[in-house]
């Protein structure tokens, strides 16, 4: 599979933007975005929306990779199909990512349908105890992050529930739906303990940096530091399934 090597300058005119985005869907495009094949070989990259609402940007990322940022899935939730940007004015992350889907669509002449499934997940809710994170100033809002500083550390700021919950999901091993009922974005650090290989000695080194094997598991570590509680149970899960897909002229 070819993969988009980067993606160079795409400006954006946004008219009349408001409530329900999805809505106008058709309306957000990039009006330049640049798409390469990468290298034979490359190793698989990433893709993230530059700080600052202005670019969103690709290296060496496959098909499905931009899929599941666009539409804020886990991989295994693109099923099917075959085996960038700079705006005048800032835009939301939600118009970016928006943008992002309309582009896939129209460079990949993507068609899908989406298909709704009951699957084991995560379901994300506030603790009995009252939730312990502290709400983003509105003064200073700005993009929401969620960075990963080391192993099993994560730093949160201007983070909507939604938005963590998809992030707890690419962690886990099953999608996250929120429902913790919470809005705007918070701000907050959670330290917690991966799963560690059979064996591991106390103190041992990961990436040079020692571990606290008895450290709190995600879901100790979610209610005791955050006020929120992680339950497994079954729940609805949208599955998109790519109908077809054709490589898109190099420009």
């Amino acid at each position: 599979m070819h993969c988009v090597r980067r993606v160079a300058a795409a400006m954006l005119t946004v008219f009349g933007l408001a409530a329900g985005l999805a809505a106008q869907a058709p309306d957000l495009q990039f009006e330049v975005a640049s798409l390469k094949p990468s290298q034979p070989g490359a190793e698989t990259g990433g893709i993230h929306p530059a700080r600052g609402g202005r670019r969103y940007i690709a290296a060496n990322a496959p098909l499905k990779m931009m899929l599941t940022a666009a539409y804020r899935i886990r991989d295994d939730q693109v099923s099917g199909g075959p085996g960038w940007a700079e705006a005048e004015q800032p835009s939301s992350i939600e118009e970016l990512h928006i943008m992002l889907r309309n582009l896939l669509k129209k460079r990949f002449k993507l068609q899908m349908h989406s298909e709704t499934k009951d699957r084991p997940v995560y379901v994300l809710s506030a603790a009995k105890a009252g939730v312990k994170m502290k709400p983003h100033e509105i003064a200073s809002a700005g993009d929401p992050t969620i960075d990963r500083p080391g192993f099993g550390k994560l730093a949160a700021k201007s983070t909507p529930m939604d938005y963590f919950a998809f992030g707890l999901g690419m962690i886990l091993d099953r999608p996250v739906l929120d429902r913790t009922g919470l809005k705007g974005g918070y701000d907050f650090d959670l330290s917690w303990t991966p799963d560690l290989p059979p064996g591991f000695p106390e103190g041992g080194l990961i990436n040079g940096t020692p571990v606290d094997a008895s450290g709190p598991t995600i879901f100790a570590a979610l209610e005791k530091q955050l006020g929120l509680k992680l339950e497994a149970q079954k729940g609805p899960v949208e599955i998109l399934v790519i109908d077809h897909a054709e490589k898109p002229a190099e420009n």
